[in-house]
């Protein structure tokens, strides 16, 4: 078969969900819809967290960068997706296409490696409250933070150099983005080998974080059965099916796309499923943390109020 010229000068045609389905303009409204409520309930959480001195604690230095990432990687992926609907264009460069799929890449393993942390956190919070302040300092935190920045960038940083090398044989792509599954479906060359590779990459960056998390979460559960006051273990109730509600979110999108083989994969369900983790999960994401937490809705008061006085 004769090769497609995959060069920096060429691009791909994305024929994402928005191209395949029977309602297009609802799907379009409504992911617009989730996309403003994305970016303006992740804002306003970071603004809360930013401007409010009570909330500068471990815990809410954590969600303030979980609010960051969702926010941008939501931006990584809805507004082109908007615009090539708008416009009738759903081209992406060769190049542009690397971009996308390093940024989300980085932004999903950063999140994903972020709330296994989150977890350790409250473990700490509930299990060791006396010596919270100590195991969560402010340096250790931040060493959280760029841990998980860190180890995402490099990770995403090979695997798309690896990925864009390949030789691809057809320039249309039946995804909503550039992301390795698809692309590997382009692809001339033999990539099972390499299929292997992200198979086990995505079982060390997906199962093992999630083993830390369902670890603390045991040991949480352990602790707050034997609390001797019921206010505080409702709190620690509250605070915990928070995170757990967007840890089973996440986890369990990623792991559709990453952990399971390429032959349980359909364009449709990946489409649906890549709309669920980068438009659906960061917009509902701040809403699960604050609506039901008093301590952000009354920073958002106290921080609004002044905005408006």
């Amino acid at each position: 078969m004769e090769h497609w010229n995959s060069t920096l000068g060429s691009g791909f045609i994305l024929m994402g969900i928005l191209n395949n389905s029977l309602s297009p303009e609802l799907i379009c409204a409504t992911i617009t819809v989730l996309y403003m409520l994305a970016l303006t309930s992740n804002g306003l959480l970071l603004l809360a967290i930013t401007m409010d001195a009570r909330l500068h604690v471990p815990m809410y230095l954590l969600l303030g960068q979980l609010s960051l990432m969702d926010l941008l990687f939501t931006s990584v992926v809805t507004p082109k997706a908007f615009m090539d609907f708008l416009l009738r264009e759903n081209t992406i460069s060769f190049g542009g296409c690397a971009l996308q799929m390093f940024l989300a890449l980085t932004l999903g393993g950063a999140e994903d490696l972020l709330l296994a942390f989150m977890a350790y956190d409250r473990y700490v919070a509930i299990c060791h409250p006396l010596n919270y302040m100590v195991l969560m300092r402010p340096r250790v935190c931040w060493l959280m933070v760029a841990t998980s920045w860190v180890l995402a960038s490099l990770s995403a940083l090979g695997h798309t150099l690896y990925t864009m090398h390949f030789p691809f044989c057809m320039s249309q792509i039946s995804h909503l983005l550039c992301e390795i599954p698809p692309l590997l479906k382009l692809a001339c060359a033999d990539t099972s080998r390499y299929e292997l590779m992200v198979y086990v990459t995505g079982v060390t960056f997906l199962l093992l974080p999630l083993s830390a998390i369902v670890s603390s979460y045991t040991l949480i559960l352990l602790t707050v059965l034997h609390m001797p006051s019921n206010e505080g273990r409702q709190k620690a109730l509250v605070t915990c099916s928070s995170h757990l509600t967007v840890v089973g979110m996440f986890y369990g999108a990623a792991t559709f796309m990453y952990v399971l083989p390429s032959s349980l994969h359909s364009p449709k369900q990946d489409n649906i499923i890549s709309v669920f983790y980068t438009i659906v999960t960061p917009a509902l994401n701040p809403l699960i943390y604050s609506l039901r937490n008093k301590e952000v809705m009354g920073a958002l008061r106290r921080v609004l109020g002044k905005c408006i006085l």
